[in-house]
């Protein structure tokens, strides 16, 4: 079995950490480059920072503290949301970000994730992706569409089928999000999570929903994510990122301890 990954998840508000639930309802939990490093310190494999500064209010992306960020950890850590163009990419990878999402912007102009792959390879290249479930009740069938802007906005896309466009495109992973389960700590959404892992073969990072550990064994043994973000359990302090890896080891999940 390869290695999975557990990965924080900060949400970052005017250069605050914050928590949401459902994409609302913002509450102050730290500073971003300290929470991170609490984070790496203890065992964390990587973070991710959504920055939901410039995603939702639409403004620039604010470098300064991702730049905090690099000076204060030593692990990769991505960063997602209001990402619009190359120059974006790149000002955030030079700011010492190691990855760089992109959401709302590929979906408007898929050329971004093929000419951000093209300059700056494929590993660099994170797509952002948030769903909602949508079930049709003449065919029976169950699916997600993809929506933007902070969850926001539905365009109407198949999850499913964007995501192995992006994946044509280079994008080098993909962190999925079921916007009903963010911050509720209900468990992730398994049937999207073992729909994505079957139809793509770049990695899932799974996200939204980890309230108690079952969860994130659940996402991993019957979702067959790669790796797995949470956030409330960390920072309501409920577990340890080396507590939560332990137990995932214990239960036969291959981790780096």
């Amino acid at each position: 079995m390869l290695t999975k990954r557990l990965i924080p998840a900060i949400d970052v508000l005017q250069d605050k950490a914050v928590k949401y639930v459902k994409f609302r309802n913002p509450t102050v939990i730290g500073d971003p480059a300290q929470l991170g490093k609490l984070y790496a310190d203890a065992g964390a494999d990587e973070i991710v920072y959504l920055d939901t500064t410039a995603s939702l209010h639409n403004e620039e992306v604010k470098y300064d503290w991702i730049k905090k960020v690099a000076e204060e950890i030593f692990i990769p850590f991505s960063v997602i949301g209001g990402i619009r163009s190359v120059h974006d990419i790149k000002q955030v990878l030079r700011s010492g970000a190691d990855k760089v999402g992109v959401n709302s912007a590929a979906v408007k102009r898929p050329e971004l994730i093929s000419e951000a792959a093209q300059i700056f390879g494929s590993q660099c290249v994170v797509l952002g992706l948030d769903v909602m479930p949508v079930y049709d009740e003449e065919s029976n069938v169950l699916r997600w569409e993809v929506y933007t802007h902070s969850a926001h906005e539905n365009t109407g896309l198949d999850a499913i089928e964007w995501v192995k466009y992006a994946e044509e495109l280079g994008a080098g992973e993909v962190i999925c999000t079921c916007i009903e389960k963010d911050g509720t700590k209900e468990g992730y959404d398994l049937a999207l999570i073992e729909a994505l892992s079957k139809h793509v073969g770049i990695p899932i990072i799974a996200s939204g929903g980890a309230g108690k550990l079952e969860h994130i064994k659940d996402v991993f043994i019957e979702g067959n994510a790669d790796a797995a973000l949470v956030a409330s359990l960390l920072h309501y302090k409920e577990y340890t990122v080396q507590e939560i890896k332990q137990y995932l080891a214990d239960e036969g999940i291959h981790m780096r301890l």
